[in-house]
């Protein structure tokens, strides 16, 4: 039999001292990609080998072709989109969790692995202040959350109705009414299709200013119709950070009998802050019914891990487990993470959640939550003294967004001006018909300092921007 040559041990050290030198490098590297696809695709292209290839070898070919490719979100200036760097403990347990490569689905399998994510998942509840008697699934990430949550809470409503959805599907099914604000993520509507919703039948709910549901103009919807009822709530919009009236939401949905589920990806970490002011935007938050969260964002864990919290745990496991004659199922008691989540067979994604919570502890998050937030007003407040940047949204959380010369196409150069500059990342969106720029504050690892050399290549390459735009008038 032909085998690779070469040892793991070999192979992994070599890994190991990319690994090592990735991260030294982190504070000094640019902050995007020195290259773009083709030119990766380029580097990597090859024919498929005819025979074996020392595993050592390749290990160093692909960090040498794959470096000038990668964008350094682990650094203290990514400030593109909600992502976190890696806490070390988190690091080390993840690397730990792909050498020992264990089938996470199923407790008989990794009784490590399902115990790692029954005890970080009661911790994740205790943290965010929901129910104790939950049920907890771990996922990809928050659109697979929303899918484990609202495949639940499709269940139970359906099954108020009489209707078994499990057994019989969607045809014929009493129609279920969804509700979501005008400002929700997309990873929603995907969530909702997945589900056989269909976004066309999906009512969308009236948003103020700052993207918040209206309780008012959800009222008026629920009151619209009648039957089965999903609402579909957001702690942290994407672009203001903005907070949905959880208690006057919650309070309006049970009129109604319908099930609340709460977006709150990176949001929901609020309830960990040492601000009064910042737990109060999560008031009320206990009383939905499903919450979908993301542990690669304020968390820093490594991509992937999302999280699902559901208050019905019948309805959950119903919604989500599967049984065969040819596994051997967890005991009475023991945690069966194949009941919780979509995937039969996966990573142990928990092994890492549990070593981040551990590792920082409730003052440790509660400092991290916090840090992030005050970097984010030092970020408004310094880049809102500039002539013709405008700060868009109250920044209650950690994302600001701006706008420059009130100008959609300077706003535009002056992101894309920072992140080809490589000193930081930032994001572009669209808000409320206009350009801006987001800035999304979440890694462990970024200082004041980090802060104030980001503001100046913003401050840089908004004015590059605007002599760009003189000189072609």
């Amino acid at each position: 039999m032909t085998t690779p040559p070469g040892d793991a041990g070999t192979a992994t050290a070599r890994a190991f001292t990319h690994i090592t030198g990735y991260l030294a490098e982190l504070g000094s590297r640019p902050v995007g990609a020195t290259a773009g696809y083709e030119q990766l695709r380029a580097r990597l292209e090859m024919p498929l080998p005819a025979g074996p290839t020392d595993p050592a070898e390749v290990v160093d070919a692909l960090a040498a072709a794959a470096g000038p490719g990668l964008t350094a979100t682990g650094s203290p200036r990514f400030f593109g989109y909600v992502i976190g760097g890696v806490l070390p403990a988190a690091l080390a347990a993840d690397l730990m969790a792909v050498a020992w490569d264990q089938n996470a689905g199923l407790t008989s399998l990794s009784p490590a692995a399902a115990a790692a994510e029954a005890v970080a998942g009661r911790w994740v509840k205790e943290l965010l202040g929901l129910p104790a008697s939950a049920s907890v699934g771990v996922t990809t990430g928050t659109q697979m959350a929303h899918v484990t949550a609202l495949g639940a809470a499709r269940h139970r409503v359906l099954a108020r109705h009489g209707w078994d959805v499990e057994a019989d599907g969607l045809p014929g099914a009493p129609p279920v009414r969804v509700f979501v604000g005008a400002a929700r993520h997309v990873t929603v509507d995907a969530a909702l299709r997945l589900l056989g919703f269909g976004t066309r039948r999906v009512r969308v709910v009236a948003a103020d200013r700052a993207g918040r549901m209206r309780p008012d103009a959800l009222r008026a919807a629920l009151a619209g119709g009648s039957g089965p009822a999903i609402v579909i709530a957001q702690a942290g919009e994407i672009n203001t950070g903005a907070f949905d009236p959880m208690p006057r939401i919650c309070a309006v949905s049970r009129e109604h009998g319908a099930w609340v589920h709460v977006d709150g990806a990176f949001g929901l970490w609020a309830a960990v802050s040492g601000s009064a002011r910042r737990r109060a935007l999560v008031a009320g938050i206990e009383q939905a019914d499903s919450w979908a969260t993301d542990g690669h964002k304020w968390l820093n864990l490594a991509y992937d891990c999302g999280i699902a919290i559901v208050a019905d745990e019948q309805a959950h496991r119903v919604a989500m487990s599967t049984r065969a004659d040819y596994i051997t199922h967890a005991g009475e008691g023991e945690h069966e993470p194949l009941e919780w989540t979509p995937e039969f067979s996966r990573r142990a994604r928990g092994f890492a959640l549990y070593a981040a919570l551990r590792s920082l502890g409730r003052a440790g998050l509660t400092d991290l939550v916090d840090r992030c937030c005050e970097h984010a007003r030092r970020f408004a407040t310094a880049l809102g003294s500039l002539d013709g940047v405008t700060v868009l949204n109250d920044v209650e959380l950690n994302q600001v967004l701006l706008r420059f010369d009130d100008d959609d196409a300077t706003t535009a150069a002056t992101t894309a001006g920072v992140v080809a500059g490589g000193e930081a990342y930032v994001s572009g969106t669209v808000w409320r018909g206009a350009v801006a720029m987001r800035v999304s504050v979440c890694n462990w690892l970024t200082t004041e300092s980090d802060v104030d050399r980001a503001v100046a290549a913003i401050a840089a390459a908004a004015a590059a921007a605007r002599s760009r735009a003189r000189a072609r008038a």
